[in-house]
């Protein structure tokens, strides 16, 4: 069996946003990238993952190509990164203002919440991950106003989580496909080789 072959192949939502860097970030760190357009290319994922771009554009885009329920589906039951945009998509709830999102991640998300674009910053923080600080890139982003019992918050700004673990569900408020840093990434790998092994496992064990 080839390398290519137990790679575990993890879709990016190729919608908007820089997915080519998310790309890059995961081929960095072990995966099988795939771009995903279309419904029907979930099918053989392990993980995928939302990127950033504008919330209400993807929004419309997945309901006019009736994606939208399709992926919520695999959201369910494999695991899933959303930065920026894609943690709003994930969200239970989301304000500033009201809109649909897959209520997948047990958080309440606040639209645009520190400000234009020209009000991004690029800033570096204790996190739960081993090593350094790590860098974060904030592009116009939302703010998590609230989490659910379930949720681990692994760094923060000024108080308010910007990088939560949920299960198999990872969720950025910053953009960490714009950093040299991959600890995020691999994480987020990690995440999903070991679901794709116990899927496997419980697998072996029906036959």
């Amino acid at each position: 069996m080839t390398n290519a072959r137990i790679l575990p192949r993890v879709g990016v939502l190729a919608i908007q946003g820089d997915y080519d860097a998310h790309a890059r970030a995961l081929a960095d760190v072990g995966a099988g990238p795939c771009e995903v357009r279309k419904a029907e290319q979930l099918e053989g994922l392990d993980g995928l993952i939302l990127p950033g771009g504008e919330s209400t554009t993807m929004l419309k885009f997945l309901e006019k190509h009736n994606f939208f329920e399709t992926l919520r589906e695999f959201c369910a039951a494999h695991p899933v990164f959303g930065t920026c945009a894609g943690t709003i998509l994930l969200a239970r709830e989301v304000r500033n203002p009201v809109q649909d999102s897959l209520g997948i991640l047990d958080a309440v998300v606040e639209r645009n919440a520190y400000g234009r674009q020209i009000d991004s910053a690029i800033l570096t923080a204790p996190s739960a991950l081993p090593g350094d600080e790590l860098e974060m890139v904030f592009i116009r982003a939302p703010r998590i106003v609230s989490v659910g019992s379930a949720v681990e918050t692994l760094a923060s700004r000024d108080g308010a989580p910007v990088l939560v673990r949920q299960g198999n569900v990872m969720a950025a408020t910053f953009h960490p496909e714009l950093s040299e840093d991959r600890r995020i990434h691999r994480l987020f790998v990690e995440i999903v080789s070991i679901h794709k092994a116990l899927l496997e496992i419980s697998g072996e064990n029906q036959l």
